[in-house]
C-alpha cells in the first residue's frame, strides 16, 4: 500500500474518466468466534463504487479496467485510504475488481453502475 498519486479514484494508475457518485468501505465479514468469543473477521477488505449514471464510452472505461484483471490477475485502485485522517488515496495492490453491474438504459445512458473491490489488504 502506498500513497495514492492521483489522488482520485484509479486503477493501474488510470483515473476514472468519471469520478464515482459515491465509494464506501463495506464490513468485513464475520468468520466466526475464537475461543474466548471474540469475532473473527476476513483479513480483506471489499470497497463499494457506484455512478447513478454515464455516457457508454465512460461505462466501456470501467469495463476495460475489469477486463484488464485478465493479465495479471490482480489491479492496484486507488482508494479513499481506510481509517485515517485527513482524507487522502492510497494505491492498494493485489486488489480484484467484480464485473461492472448496471440498471437500466435512460437516455442512451448506463444508470446505476456498481463496481466492487475485493481482496484489499488495509
Amino acid at each position: 500500500m502506498t500513497a495514492g498519486a492521483s489522488g482520485t479514484y484509479a486503477i493501474n494508475g488510470s483515473n476514472f474518466t468519471l469520478q464515482p457518485e459515491t465509494g464506501q468501505w463495506l464490513p468485513r465479514e464475520l468468520r466466526g468466534y475464537d475461543g474466548n468469543g471474540r469475532p473473527v473477521y476476513s483479513a480483506l477488505r471489499q470497497f463499494e463504487i457506484r455512478w447513478g449514471y454515464m455516457s457508454a464510452a465512460n461505462f466501456n472505461q470501467i469495463k476495460t479496467f475489469y477486463d484488464s484483471m485478465g493479465a495479471t490477475g490482480t489491479v492496484v485502485v486507488d482508494l479513499p485510504q481506510f481509517g485515517t485522517t485527513p482524507y487522502q488515496f492510497y494505491s492498494y495492490s493485489g486488489c480484484h475488481v467484480s464485473e461492472p453491474e448496471m440498471g437500466v438504459f435512460f437516455n442512451e445512458h448506463e444508470s446505476e453502475i456498481l463496481m466492487v473491490v475485493t481482496g484489499i489488504r488495509t
